[in-house]
Order: C-alpha cells, then structure tokens, then sequence
C-alpha cells in the first residue's frame, strides 16, 4: 500500500454531522452547518475573530485582497516560497507581486529584508498595497515584526496560514490570528479538511461582511436579482463544514501527531548533512509537513536520491515549493534576498507526515533513506 506525503484523516464525527446535514436539507452554500464551523473556527482563534467560509485557500485569498483594498496595479509583496494558489489572486486582481527571500532560522519571510526595503520604498513613494507573508509548512512568520512594520507604514497585512491551522507563535497566540486579515485552507491534505475549502479571518467584522457578500455573487439588497459590484461563486458548502465541523474535534490532536512524527524524524536522521527545518523559540509549529534540507557537500547523495529511493519503494515524498520568482509565469517580477530559498529548493525534502501513519511506516521510511546515508 503506498504511503502519502500528507492524506485526509477522518476520526468518526465527520459522519454524524453530515448526516445531519442532509437531514437538514441545507445541501448548498449557506446552512447551519457553515455557520457553526465558523463559529467554531472563531472560538478556536479567539480574540473576536470574524470568519468566512469559502471554497478553497485560494479563494480566500482573492477576497481577503479586494477587501484590504488591493487594486489594479498596486504591488504586493509576498514570500516566494509558497504554494502558487498563495500568489495567484494577487494576478487574479492585476497587481504585480515582488517576492521575498526567507530568514534561515526560521524559514519564513526575512523581516529584515522587508524592513530595508520598505524603508527604501517609503523614500521613493512605492510603497505595496499589502503584504503576504507565508505561514510554511506550518510555521508561524515573526507576526510582532510585521504587524511593527504593517502599521508604521499604513500597509495591510494578508497572512497566509493556509499551512498553519492549530500552530503557535509567542506567548501561545494562534496562527491565523494575526495581522489585518488572514487565510486558512482545508484542502484534503491539510491538517484538517473540509475536502476542500478555505476562510478568511479578521477582527475587521466590516471587511467580513463584505468578503460574504463578495462570495455569494454580490447580490444587492433587493426582492429581485441586482448586482451594484462584481461578486464571485466562493462560499463554502453546508455540507463541506459538517466535515469541518468534526474535524475542528481533533485538530489539537491532529497537529500533536504530527509533531510526534516530526521528531521521530529529527532524532532518527538528525546527522551532519540533514537539517531539518528550525522552529524558533516561543513558538509551536504545526509540523504539517516534515521539511528538511540534504546539504551534498557532507553527505555523498542528494534530495533527489532520497525521493527517487522513496518512490520506488512506493512512498510519496516531494521538493520543496519551487520559489515564485523561478516560475516561468513571474519570471518578469522583482525577487530581494540572497537566494537562500533557492538553495532549499534544490536540496529539500518534504517527508510523508499523515496522522494516521503507523509507526512501521514511519520506521520503514527512517529506514530506507538511511540506507543512502
């Protein structure tokens, strides 16, 4: 049986509540269902938080731009390692992305690459509309420093926690819960799932509200159809949040889990030559994905010969993300950094972190690539 890199794990509640959701004849997008795994999702984060359910993570994006107000035009600075549905919307909108380096403690967005450019733009009247830091592989960006920056130059804050649902940063604050507004995702192989989906969440209830109306086709005020703005089929189904609404049950759990399989990983491989993806003090990362870097100059192999041995033995493994500003489609777009995303591109391993392996799994994945060793 193959062994995924990261698969739908369902703990039984899932079913109880679709059931009822069928029962409720609410199969569209809107119900009780929807509305109690937003309520749900907003008690998790905490702080009057406002949340939005929507189709997927990208979607969630694309309104959490138009409500922070992101024109055609405006720049968006965003890190460039992310998923591409973490930088499409920003195209989707016609602003024009400039990408940012990582920081190697952390492997997130480089504060002090951002800071030193923003201070540059401010001189030169060019400063970004917003900014899209990523939350990756399930670790929280240094939200102190960007909200510090955020609003000493008047810019908004988009976070991209779509990896990061049920991770910490300082002083035990959610990830999802900071900035002007941020996303989450539940694709199928996120920590928790709705199949697939998304939300926006904001302590701006205002922006909220729009982003609801945004998503259901922008329908006016009215007995008849009429429309005052362009609005968007985005709003997540009543029966997808029943899913949601017995995954939020263990997600908590969920994220332990992979922290234990984490670990395992880090004390089983942790030799000259593996490094493993840091997590910085104060803070607790989901660990959605076990990433790592195989520096060749030590150790006689690379990635690619861990990945390639993975697969044959039927095992999913991947690279890393590709950086955005390496993509043929935003090869014109400016990139500020020193290329360390680059060089976890082509030495990074994402290992199979479901949290339902079982510890032979595990052990039989330990085991092979420690043959190349």
């Amino acid at each position: 049986m193959r062994i995924f890199l990261s698969k739908p794990h369902m703990c039984g509640e899932e079913e109880k509540y679709v059931k009822d959701a069928f029962a409720s004849n609410f199969i569209a997008p809107l119900g009780p269902h929807l509305d109690s795994f937003e309520e749900a999702v907003s008690n998790y984060l905490g702080n009057g938080i406002h949340c939005v359910g929507l189709s997927s993570g990208t979607a969630a994006l694309h309104l959490a731009l138009i409500v922070s107000g992101v024109q055609k035009d405006d720049e968006v600075w965003v890190s460039s390692m992310t998923f591409g549905g973490g930088v499409f919307p920003i195209k989707y909108i016609g602003a024009v992305p400039r990408f940012f380096d990582l920081n190697p403690e952390s492997w997130c967005i480089d504060v002090d690459i951002l800071s030193d450019e923003l201070k540059k733009a401010a001189k030169e009247n060019r400063l970004p509309k917003a900014i899209i830091p990523t939350d990756l592989y399930g670790q929280s960006v240094d939200l102190d420093r960007l909200e510090q920056l955020s609003k000493k130059y008047e810019i908004a804050l988009v976070v991209d926690s779509a990896e990061s649902f049920g991770a910490e940063y300082l002083d035990g604050k959610k990830a999802g819960s900071g900035g002007d507004i941020a996303i989450l995702s539940f694709n199928g192989n996120k920590i928790i799932t709705t199949s697939g989906g998304g939300m926006i969440v904001t302590r701006n209830k205002e922006w909220a509200d729009q982003a609801r109306f945004l998503s259901t086709q922008a329908r006016d005020k009215a007995l008849h159809y009429q429309h005052s703005t362009i609005g968007f089929n985005y709003r997540l189904s009543n029966i997808s949040a029943a899913i949601g609404l017995g995954q939020m049950k263990v997600l908590d759990k969920r994220v332990n889990k992979r922290r234990e399989i984490f670990s395992k990983y880090f004390n089983e491989l942790n030799i000259d030559g593996i490094n493993f993806m840091p997590e910085p003090d104060g803070y607790k990362s989901s660990r959605w994905l076990t990433a790592l870097s195989v520096d060749k100059r030590v150790i006689d192999i690379d990635h690619l010969d861990i990945i390639n041995h993975l697969e044959k033995n039927n095992i999913e493994s991947r690279p890393l993300w590709k950086p955005m500003h390496l993509q043929p489609v935003f090869k014109d777009c400016h990139y500020h950094g020193s290329g360390f995303d680059e060089s976890l591109f082509n030495s990074g391993i994402c290992l199979p972190s479901c949290s339902d392996m079982k510890n032979e799994e595990q052990d039989k994945i330990i085991k092979l690539i420690s043959e190349l060793l």
